[in-house]
């Protein structure tokens, strides 16, 4: 069980940097404020809490952004980053209006391109139930992955539970997906193709994975999966689960609310949504599987999960590089404030650029 919150608030400050400690306990007050006890969400004070930010036509540091409905039936959209074409942030001799909207319009209808670019589909973390493509640390995030993957990022905006359960945030990873494939304005190379990256953190690492699972059933190809503190989970508990039960922002009764607001209302945890290589899992073995490059904070509690997830995919013969940093907790990879954060960009800059095919 987890210790008394002033040992483990006194226990996290020592290992965490000031800003992050106070970004993530903010967003553990504001959570614990959204949850019912009965499983219902207060998705109102949720979208006012949500500190979010606009996307930008005109370019902001050199990236631009703006958002897109891929799926009017349940009102599916993303935010689209790409690197800003000129320096002005418009089209030369256009004014007002003209100048931002028709970057976007001439983006959207455009040709492929000549020279290969990777397009990060991300999908945000908030356990399936908070957060959205607008949210400031996953606007940010994205923005960074633009720089350093030199590609277009879209971050999908998915359905969110209790409100929408399993299977609708992977339904709309899917849908995303095939968006991407249909569009020429992202597809690139000699052989013009989109060449796809799958990216998540915490629920988001986890959509990412099933999305893939997808993807090879459909002989879809993706050029490698990127996950972030990716979201599993099973019955029955690990070490780490028990070891780190609320020292580090996270307690396992947070966890299970979650699974409990996202999985089928007659499911456990050992549903393959959440334990995809569980006792009522599926293997990978034998399918055209991507390779993963997987993000693990040692002190985050599910740790050990995703590190199981890795152990599954090398035992079923699948191309993985785990990047386990001991020493780091949740949400690390949200500021640049500590050298797990750039070692970790620097292992995505080098990911995408080796598996760009």
């Amino acid at each position: 069980m987890a210790g008394s919150d002033e040992v483990n608030r006194n226990e996290c400050k020592t290992v965490v940097p000031l800003n992050t400690w106070v970004l993530i306990s903010n967003f553990k007050v504001k959570y614990h404020l959204l949850r019912r006890p009965d499983g219902t969400f207060d998705r109102y004070l949720a979208e006012y809490l949500d500190k979010r930010v606009p996307p930008n036509a005109r370019p902001v540091e050199g990236v631009s952004s703006f958002d897109h409905v891929i799926d009017q039936s349940v009102g599916l959209e993303v935010r689209i980053y790409r690197a800003a074409a000129g320096g002005n942030g418009g089209e030369a001799g256009a004014e007002g209006a003209a100048a931002v909207t028709l970057p976007i319009l001439e983006f959207l209808t455009g040709a492929p391109a000549a020279e290969p670019f990777p397009v990060i589909i991300f999908f945000h973390g908030g356990s399936f139930a908070h957060s959205s493509s607008s949210t400031t640390i996953y606007d940010n995030l994205c923005r960074r992955f633009v720089k350093l993957s030199k590609g277009v990022v879209v971050s999908v905006n998915y359905r969110r539970a209790p409100e929408h359960r399993y299977p609708c945030a992977y339904d709309d990873g899917w849908t995303a997906l095939k968006w991407v494939l249909s569009q020429p304005c992202l597809r690139s190379g000699k052989e013009p193709q989109a060449r796809v990256f799958l990216s998540g953190d915490s629920s988001g690492g986890n959509i990412a994975h099933h999305v893939a699972v997808r993807a090879a059933d459909e002989g879809v190809m993706i050029c490698g999966n990127i996950l972030l503190n990716a979201m599993f989970g099973g019955n029955e508990r690990t070490e780490s689960e028990r070891r780190l039960d609320g020292k580090y922002f996270v307690t396992l009764q947070d966890r299970d609310w979650y699974w409990k607001a996202y999985l089928p209302e007659d499911a456990d945890r050992d549903h393959p949504a959440c334990n995809p290589f569980g006792p009522n899992g599926r293997r990978l073995r034998g399918l055209p599987f991507t390779k993963s490059l997987i993000i693990v904070s040692g002190l985050d509690l599910t740790c050990d999960r995703q590190l199981a997830y890795a152990e599954g995919l090398r035992e079923d013969d699948l191309d993985v590089k785990v990047v386990h940093r001991e020493k780091a907790t949740v949400g690390f990879y949200l500021l640049p404030n500590t050298d797990h954060y750039h070692e970790v960009m620097d292992e995505i800059t080098d990911f995408i650029k080796d598996n760009l095919f």
